[in-house]
């Protein structure tokens, strides 16, 4: 599975770069991913629907990876919860095939994973399935990735439930990325020091 390489700004959704941010802000003191416990978004309890908690075990080859809590909106589009259980028995043997390669190249990368599928629901509606994995460490492997899912349609309204398991089509993946350039977090509006222009 290829994956292109990208900068933050291929990321859509506002609340998603502001993820991304806080994970930048903290990779950049020693550019390596960050302990689980630092990341303290804010406002972070309003998306707690779309967001989906790991643990890893990269001692295991490929990682094994356990949902430790399930977003609201992910447990409707696969029709159930998967707190408690590994993420490739979680999804079946239809969808770990192309779901599970994004997780095992961002623990491998060490680097955030963004990706954009779209799927269809029960009534025939495109969907757009935005997928952005961050990696935490705590000193040495990939111990836990956050998982913030969006779901947006073109055609406003969708059905959501069962929507990655209510057809015989499988996501159509439109975009896969390691976001790898430009790791660092700039605060809107401002001009880096470098970029001053000096008048004599």
């Amino acid at each position: 599975m290829d994956f292109e390489s990208a900068n933050p700004t291929v990321v859509k959704s506002i609340k998603q770069r502001d993820f991304l941010n806080t994970w930048l802000r903290l990779y950049a003191r020693d550019h390596v991913p960050p302990a689980v416990a630092e990341f303290q978004p804010t406002r972070i309890e309003e998306d707690m629907p779309d967001l989906v908690f790991y643990t890893v075990d990269a001692a295991q080859s490929p990682p094994r990876l356990t949902i430790q809590s399930d977003g609201t909106r992910m447990a409707s589009a696969y029709g159930h919860t998967g707190k408690g259980r590994l993420l490739d028995e979680y999804l079946g043997p239809r969808l770990a095939p192309i779901v599970m390669p994004v997780y095992y190249e961002c623990i491998r990368r060490r680097l955030p994973a963004y990706t954009i599928a779209h799927i269809d629901d029960i009534y025939g509606r495109i969907v757009a399935y935005e997928r952005l994995l961050l990696p935490f460490a705590d000193g040495g492997d990939i111990t836990h990735l956050i998982a913030s899912l969006k779901t947006i349609s073109e055609d406003g309204g969708f059905e959501i439930k069962n929507l990655m398991r209510g057809n015989d089509a499988l996501p159509v993946p439109k975009l896969r990325t390691i976001i790898d350039r430009d790791l660092f977090h700039r605060a809107p509006g401002r001009i880096p020091s470098g970029d001053l222009l000096e008048f004599g």
